[in-house]
C-alpha cells in the first residue's frame, strides 16, 4: 500500500466536509442518507491526517450527527409502518 503525504490528503478531508454537510439534509431519505454519511465519515477519518485537519474533523461531527438522524429516521419509519 502506498503511503500519502499528508498534503495529499486535503482533498479528503474537503470531501469529508462536504459529504458532512449534505448528509444533513439527506438523513430526510434514509437510503440516500445512509451512502453519504459512511462515505462522509470514510473521508473524513482519512483526512484527519492532512494539513485540514479541521476541516475533516467538522465533517466528521457532521457526518455522525447525520448518521443519528438516519438511523432515528428509519426507526421511526420501521415503526410507523408496523402499527399501521
Amino acid at each position: 500500500m502506498e503511503t500519502v503525504p499528508p498534503s495529499g490528503r486535503r482533498g479528503q478531508a474537503t470531501a469529508g466536509l462536504v459529504l458532512g454537510i449534505v448528509s444533513m439534509v439527506a438523513w430526510f431519505i434514509p437510503l440516500i442518507g445512509y451512502i453519504t454519511t459512511i462515505l462522509g465519515i470514510v473521508f473524513s477519518s482519512q483526512g484527519r491526517n492532512s494539513t485540514n485537519r479541521g476541516r475533516a474533523t467538522a465533517g466528521l461531527v457532521l457526518s455522525i450527527i447525520a448518521l443519528i438522524l438516519t438511523l432515528g429516521n428509519s426507526a421511526a419509519g420501521i415503526y410507523l409502518n408496523l402499527h399501521k
